[in-house]
């Protein structure tokens, strides 16, 4: 008997043991809502972060607990978003955790109200998409409580630092940069007046302190150089920007209509990082004024709705205050580039009812916790009719659906957009040929297109902590394809150092545009093995 209770409890103590081991579900899972619990000492505590908020960067100290996991003497304050109101009942807030201590890597918790979203899903929405193009936070919702009392339902959005970098770049050690409204501090002399963080080349240092706050401790000429190339020099810019993942930025905010950010006016609240290859790489800042909720593109009146659907694809192209935009599309390639990308981002997302069923199922994840808050912006009235109808007298927030699949109907018409593509099919490492003793010492790279293509490039390299190279592939009957002019091109790549490995994706272009292979070449790539192809 006595064995038996033994083992009886050794197995429990198992049992618990496996319990204990399994692992946490990501904090930014969109299929939990995370609980976060903060105390603080002070009975006055709004009105303390209401001085903070307007006096410098303190932080007021708080016990937090995420999930049951507590932490003494973390920092909070709110957060510098548009949002913010004096007295506000359900201010965003930014909450710092101890010096030295994480909750799943993450030092800092950032919680956003979800202003001007009577959907409360904008910016969850917004930020799944933007993912599946070029880095960008993750997000998803947290009920928050202060004191113990219901403080609000917030969207928990991924700060950009050091585990947001680390994933994204492999190092979080660049310089950072976010391009804000300057509230403390008054324009210096000589800087244009509405240039903010447009990247229009100053020849002062304190007009890009004044439109950029700095996040590291980093230079401040790294930000002014890449202004002064892109302005003077942009046929250079690509060897201190990341062209392609800043098309990408621009062509979401384009489709979804993300004014508040680069695109819009003034242009700021985006980031600016320069990552390992010492190139700057912009990064999606808040989300919350996506799909139309913010209106203005150049500082005067606001677009109406009709103006915010039928916004320009090639909006700024022809603007040289949005140099960001005017000198990337000036040249035919990065503008072919562009609106490949509104293309893909259009039909991935937006022309098969896929945004529609998403958004629907965000609202029915969070309807219950977000109706017991009792400080939230919206009545249920406004959050039931958000999908589909205009909310608001004043602000006129445009119901998500119906906005967005109105843009998609007029994108979809656009003659910018309505050539196809160059199809790229028959991908492949040309391998040994049978019985042959010979063995394959290069790649030999083949892919199909179509009649109308006129160049295909390939794009490798041999390790992915290395930047990819660029070769145009041939059609010429010699150039390790097959017959000329049979629209099958090749390229050949001699490996260097002993690679035996080659990661590549293709670029086939025509008159209007451009296609990739793969699709996703931003995260998937081709792949080929010199000891697989001798087999």
């Amino acid at each position: 008997m006595k064995k038996l209770i033994i083992i009886t409890f050794c197995m429990v103590l198992g049992g618990f043991g496996t319990l204990w081991s399994q692992p946490q579900a990501d904090f930014y899972d969109t299929k939990i809502i995370q609980n976060v619990s903060i105390s603080f000492k002070q009975k006055n505590w709004r009105d303390i972060l209401d001085s903070l908020r307007y006096n410098g960067d303190e932080l007021l100290t708080a016990n937090v607990e995420i999930n049951k996991q507590k932490f003494d003497d973390a920092g909070v304050r709110y957060r510098s978003a548009r949002g913010f109101q004096i007295g506000g009942k359900h201010n965003s807030l930014y909450v710092k955790l101890p010096e030295g201590k994480t909750y799943q890597g993450y030092g800092v918790v950032e919680l956003s109200n979800a202003v001007r979203d009577p959907s409360v899903v904008r910016e969850v929405l917004a930020a799944e998409i933007a993912r599946k193009y070029m880095p960008a936070p993750k997000a998803n919702y947290a009920k928050v409580l202060i004191n113990g009392a219901y403080y609000g339902f917030f969207v928990n959005m991924e700060s950009v630092d050091g585990k947001f970098l680390e994933r994204n770049f492999g190092d979080q050690n660049g310089d950072l940069f976010y391009a804000t409204i300057p509230t403390k501090q008054a324009l210096p002399d000589g800087c244009e007046s509405k240039a903010y963080a447009n990247l229009k080349f100053q020849d002062d240092q304190n007009c890009y302190i004044y439109g950029f706050d700095r996040v590291n401790k980093r230079a401040w000429s790294s930000v002014m150089e890449l202004s002064d190339i892109l302005t003077n020099r942009p046929e250079n810019v690509s060897n201190i920007l990341d062209v392609d993942r800043t098309l990408w930025m621009l062509a979401f905010n384009n489709v979804i209509v993300n004014l508040n950010s680069y695109t819009g006016h003034p242009s700021t609240n985006y980031y600016l990082y320069k990552d390992p290859d010492g190139k700057f790489v912009p990064i999606l800042g808040d989300l919350n004024f996506a799909f139309g909720s913010f209106k203005n593109t150049d500082g005067s009146s606001d677009l109406d709705e009709k103006g915010l659907i039928t916004l320009d694809p090639l909006l700024h192209a022809d603007n040289p205050e949005r140099p960001l935009i005017n000198k990337l599309l000036s040249n035919e390639m990065y503008r072919k580039m562009y609106l490949s990308h509104i293309r893909a981002i259009l039909y991935d997302n937006f022309t098969k009812g896929q945004f529609e069923k998403r958004a629907k199922e965000l609202q029915a994840l969070i309807q219950k916790t977000w109706t017991e808050d009792p400080n939230k912006e919206y009545n249920v009235t406004d959050f039931s009719k958000s999908l589909l109808e205009t909310v608001g007298q004043r602000s006129k927030i445009p119901g998500l659906v119906t906005f967005m699949n109105l843009r998609a109907d007029y994108l979809q018409q656009n003659a910018d957009l309505a050539v196809l593509p160059p199809a790229i099919t028959n991908v492949r490492a040309v391998p040994r040929e049978k019985f042959s003793t010979s063995k394959v010492e290069t790649f030999k790279i083949q892919a199909k297109t179509d009649q109308f293509a006129r160049k295909m490039w390939l794009r490798y390299r041999f390790d992915n902590a290395s930047p990819f190279m660029e070769v145009e592939m041939q059609d010429n009957g010699t150039t390790a394809d097959e017959k000329a002019g049979d629209t099958i091109f090749g390229a050949e790549i001699k490996p260097e150092n002993g690679a035996r490995l080659l990661e590549y994706y293709i670029i086939a272009e025509n008159a209007k545009t451009v296609n990739f292979s793969p699709a996703l070449y931003m995260y998937e790539r081709h792949k080929a093995n010199l000891d697989e192809l001798n087999k």
